[in-house]
């Protein structure tokens, strides 16, 4: 990396075994609410591609680490994480536009993920299997779990640490070596975190980083044989060319969603309904794939959750994402603020109630969206948006079929006392998740996480995580 002294730009070259490789091709990254060009990144050609891979490669191959290695230094990185956890969350303050507060909630998450990543390197095993058949009395078998190899990470700019985190960490503690292609919106913090990798002791070529556009950089990743896995965070679309283009080869694809909530009637406690449904349906100023999006109302409670909901809303703190009351700031873009603005036009033309949804620049304020119909876009797509349409329902059959009328299936919520019905909701909603008296937004880092459907294939979670990068193989000893 280096610092031009006429501009005072930081510029951050492609990392590539075990050091700082800078080209004359290069992208800007933008502070996401003033606008700022805040720093360049080196695009890699298919040849620094092609090297990168061949440094995983090679590494993966004559390179080893104990499994109590990986823990030291995924215990190391946690350490040295905290120490910087400011420096980061200001990194994500201005080149992915998370207001403060989250952005430090979002470093506290990563630091847990790190920490459940690196315990899990220490219990990594297979299971004995009982030959109970004819004329196996003689032979033991038993499967032990081994790293696939080099790993291809392709992540998203909406949680740019944790959602790193999400893929080094367990495939450092599973043994494997990875080629990151973080977000050309959001490059720097896993510059940062690469940093802090080698920092914390990871030998140079566990981890290699190119930067790029998908539809270039990424391609030529996608190209390369050598890969033995592909874990990618981001749009169906992308989604569906990359395990289009992997053949045989593993991939998990963590995709989108447009999440539906139920608010039965029997709800516990309607104010703490709201609650969550607001917040987490503008958190990261609703750009995540578990935000709250389609929220689904039994007609008995309808008019006063609507009220409560438009309330709070208006009274949330949108704005500059430094300042530590805020609690929305702008999209990734302006681009994006813009369709979020047309779809809500749509919506109003289609003959629904907006209340809220102003753009100002790359900001749209917190929207309430109600007298909604299926084939309005902000409720059909995924709005990616702090945008949150609300409908009336009788029966909780018709809930179940509203919210399982998409595309998508990645998480769900609903809310009620009867416990019929929270089982009734796990069985048939068709989601990777059903939240029962939370929102669909509700992650542990722990837990297994993904969805079915065009909502992707595979599971997160340090260990689940672990599971997909690492092959199980059959041992029988004749004895």
């Amino acid at each position: 990396m280096a610092l031009s002294q006429e501009t005072k730009i930081q510029y951050y070259g492609n990392f590539i075994n075990g050091q700082w490789v800078e080209s004359e091709e290069t992208l800007p990254v933008f502070d996401k609410y003033t606008g700022e060009e805040i720093a360049r990144i080196s695009i890699a050609s298919r040849e620094e591609v092609n090297e990168a891979i061949s440094n995983a490669y090679e590494t993966f191959q004559t390179v080893k680490l104990s499994p109590m290695q990986r823990y030291d230094i995924l215990m190391q990185t946690v350490e040295i994480a905290k120490q910087r956890k400011e420096e980061l969350a200001l990194v994500m303050v201005q080149e992915a536009g998370k207001v403060l507060k989250e952005a430090r909630g979002e470093i506290d998450r990563g630091i847990q993920t790190l920490i459940a990543s690196a315990e899990e390197a220490k219990r990594i095993s297979g299971q004995g299997i009982p030959l109970g058949q004819p004329d196996n009395d003689n032979k033991l078998a038993f499967t032990i779990r081994v790293p696939v190899g080099v790993i291809g990470a392709i992540t998203p700019f909406n949680f740019p640490f944790n959602l790193v985190v999400h893929k080094l960490g367990p495939a450092i503690a599973a043994g494997n070596t990875v080629v990151l292609k973080p977000a050309e919106k959001t490059p720097i913090i896993a510059c940062k975190l690469v940093e802090i990798l080698l920092e914390a002791g990871l030998p140079k070529g566990y981890v290699n980083l190119i930067n790029g556009l998908g539809h270039t950089t990424g391609q030529y990743l996608l190209e390369d044989e050598r890969i033995a896995m592909y874990t990618f965070t981001g749009s169906p679309i992308v989604g569906k060319k990359i395990k289009n283009n992997t053949g045989i080869r593993k991939v998990t694809l963590e995709l989108g969603n447009n999440s539906p909530n139920i608010i039965h009637k029997d709800v516990a406690d309607l104010d703490r309904a709201v609650q969550l449904c607001v917040t987490k349906g503008v958190t990261n100023a609703g750009q995540a794939c578990i935000s709250v999006q389609r929220v689904y109302v039994h007609k008995d409670i309808y008019d006063a959750f609507v009220e409560k909901a438009i309330q709070l809303a208006e009274s949330l703190k949108v704005g500059d994402p430094r300042d530590p009351q805020n609690d929305v700031g702008p999209l990734i873009s302006e681009n994006e603020a813009v369709r979020v603005e047309e779809w809500l036009k749509e919506a109003s033309e289609k003959g629904a109630d907006v209340y809220g949804g102003e753009r100002v620049g790359s900001i749209i304020h917190p929207a309430i969206v109600t007298n909604v119909s299926k084939d309005m876009k902000v409720v059909c797509e995924e709005v990616f948006a702090p945008v949150i349409g609300i409908t009336s329902y009788e029966e909780i059959e018709d809930a179940f079929n509203m919210a399982n009328d998409t595309p998508y299936g990645l998480q769900a919520g609903v809310f009620t006392t009867n416990l019929t019905i929270a089982m009734d909701a796990s069985y048939k909603l068709n989601f990777g998740g059903v939240i029962i008296n939370d929102v669909s937004t509700y992650r542990a880092d722990v837990m297994p996480y993904g969805g079915i459907k065009n909502s992707g294939v595979g599971k997160e979670g340090p260990h689940y995580a672990i599971q997909e990068m690492t092959d199980e193989r059959i041992i029988v000893i004749n004895l």
